[in-house]
């Protein structure tokens, strides 16, 4: 029995790649430190990191114990160690294969590898059994899914609610008690020091990967109202952030904070052109003909209904882009159907089709258009551009049967004629406009920027108001994506696969990314409490993490 809950994110689909190398851990010591270590105003006795996914160390689509291991929050509790920071307790899985179990019956697939051509799920068995809660004190507080909000939520760790839906399993399985919420377990380490990492991420990122099928909650404050993939409201954040702090540095502890990305720059959103269709994909310039003739009296009751900038057309010698339904566009069904008709009625008059396929034209096309490189399609997506869509093809094999048993025709033929009519106009991007979630159009993405901006201003006056310390993620992860980020000898972009920054799922880090996040930490730690541990050459280096992980290591 397969058993599915909402907090466990995205599967992820895969595509082909060319090899590449895999990194492997090495032995090559760290420079010797010249350079007196100190510690500064910060005291690392008793540290605790707090956040969602990042915090956790996810990679590859999953958590295992490599991938904790090579967390930055753990990364930087060994840097801590060397002025006398305390030990810092991780919540281990079972294994390195990831995945989790729920009373045995599995509710999440092994984490992924490179097979030689692209990501793969690897094959093996989870042993990580969620009912199984982590006993003992946890340091690393890193809870995948968690949004803003859940920091103070009773029940978020509640193991009989993962079932439900309304806990966490990532909590739930070290939790100290069912209703304590997550900001009551970082207090009960009573910390010195303590990272609010990446806070807001979740926020927006549900939002994106389902292509936007959510709400901008924006002036909705009242959070209990939302689904999953709802974006958060900036004054919800703001407020679940502030009274994170507020609780945190209560007895004097210090930290640090980090923005929000743009989850958009990531390779999820990026790896996949809006225009995939080449000329040969298309089945040639014959098909092409064919295919521009056909959406020529649907381009024509475009432009008589005032919007011809929705019309759809494919190119004999370049790529196309796809076809994609936007809810945010006006539906003009009811009006498309008519205007349709009537340009076939002037080109094939009294044809009995015409009216059948002003019918269909007005059923997919009432909010449809091509993409343009502001839309942004989804990674996960990418394997079904060009297929049939079997659900379009059912409803519109339905209509012209019944249209066309009812007009006389032998029900023989009518299958015949209804099955290449339903294949014809069901494929995915080409005939039938991709599905909402596979996209993330340019006003969806607006909507993700500026509720990011709104949660990245607040991160700013939060950290000048209790004095703190502040990584700007945006930056890091934007410049990785324009240009690249050198760590030692590697130059680090989000290329997909082979940029070195982002693991196999295409948002969460590589173990060397989390380094390079750590390092990022430790510079704004030396800046604002003056301590030294980047002058002191007591970092991360690039060398001793992997870009990927074995499919042997199990």
């Amino acid at each position: 029995m397969m058993m599915k809950f909402k907090y466990l994110g995205f599967a992820l689909l895969t595509l082909g790649f060319i090899s590449c190398e895999s990194d492997d851990m090495t032995d090559a010591p760290a420079p010797q430190q010249t350079v007196e270590l100190t510690a500064g105003e910060a005291d690392f006795s008793n540290y605790v990191a707090v956040g969602a996914s990042f915090t956790a160390g996810v990679s590859d689509n999953a958590v295992f114990i490599a991938a904790q291991t090579n967390s930055f929050p753990n990364t930087l509790a060994t840097q801590f160690a060397a002025v006398r920071g305390g030990d810092f307790n991780l919540p281990y899985v079972s294994d390195n294969v990831g995945g989790l179990l729920f009373g045995g019956n599995l509710v999440y697939p092994p984490r992924l590898y490179f097979d030689g051509a692209g990501p793969a799920v690897l094959e093996a068995n989870p042993t990580t059994e969620l009912t199984n809660v982590f006993a003992g004190v946890v340091h690393n507080l890193g809870v995948p899914g968690a949004k803003s909000y859940h920091l103070s939520v009773p029940g978020y760790g509640d193991i009989a609610g993962v079932p439900l839906g309304t806990a966490n399993p990532y909590f739930a399985r070290m939790a100290s008690s069912p209703s304590i919420t997550m900001l009551e377990q970082a207090l009960a380490t009573n910390p010195t020091f303590f990272t609010l990492s990446e806070m807001g991420g979740n926020d927006v990122l549900s939002y994106a990967t389902s292509g936007g099928q959510g709400v901008d909650q924006t002036g909705n404050p009242d959070p209990t109202t939302y689904s999953s993939r709802d974006i958060t409201d900036p004054t919800v954040f703001a407020a679940s952030v502030t009274a994170a702090v507020d609780a945190l540095t209560a007895n004097g502890a210090k930290g640090c904070l980090t923005t929000v990305p743009y989850v958009t720059s990531l390779p999820l959103f990026t790896t996949v052109p809006h225009a995939p269709l080449t000329p040969d994909a298309l089945g040639g310039a014959e098909q092409i003909q064919t295919l521009n003739t056909t959406f020529g009296a649907l381009n024509a009751a475009f432009s008589g209904l005032g919007a011809a900038d929705r019309s759809i057309s494919f190119s004999e010698t370049g790529p196309s882009a796809i076809v994609i339904f936007d809810k945010d566009l006006t539906d003009i069904s009811e009006a498309l159907t008519p205007a349709v008709l009537a340009v076939l009625e002037t080109v094939n008059p009294g044809d009995p089709s015409n009216a059948l396929t002003a019918t269909l034209f007005g059923q997919q096309f009432g909010q449809a258009r091509q993409a343009t490189a502001a839309d942004l399609v989804l990674l996960p997506a990418s394997g079904s551009i060009g297929t049939v869509n079997e659900d379009n093809y059912e409803s519109v094999y339905d209509i012209v049967y019944g249209a066309l048993v009812a007009a006389g025709l032998p029900e023989a033929e009518a299958a015949v004629q209804a099955a290449g009519l339903a294949g014809q106009l069901s494929v995915n991007g080409v005939t039938f406009p991709f599905a909402d979630g596979g996209v993330l159009t340019e006003q969806e993405t607006a909507r993700v920027i500026t509720a990011t901006d709104a949660y990245n201003a607040s991160v700013d006056a939060i950290c000048t108001q209790y004095d703190l310390a502040k990584v700007d993620l945006r930056v890091i992860l934007e410049g990785a994506s324009q240009s690249g980020i050198m760590f030692d000898d590697f130059m680090m972009t989000t290329q997909f696969v082979m940029g070195g920054l982002v693991s196999l799922d295409g948002v969460h880090f590589s173990a060397r990314g989390y380094a390079l996040m750590a390092n990022a930490f430790l510079e704004a730690i030396d800046a604002t409490y003056g301590s030294n541990f980047i002058e002191a050459g007591q970092r991360a280096y690039a060398n001793d993490f992997p870009v990927q992980y074995s499919p042997e290591l199990q």
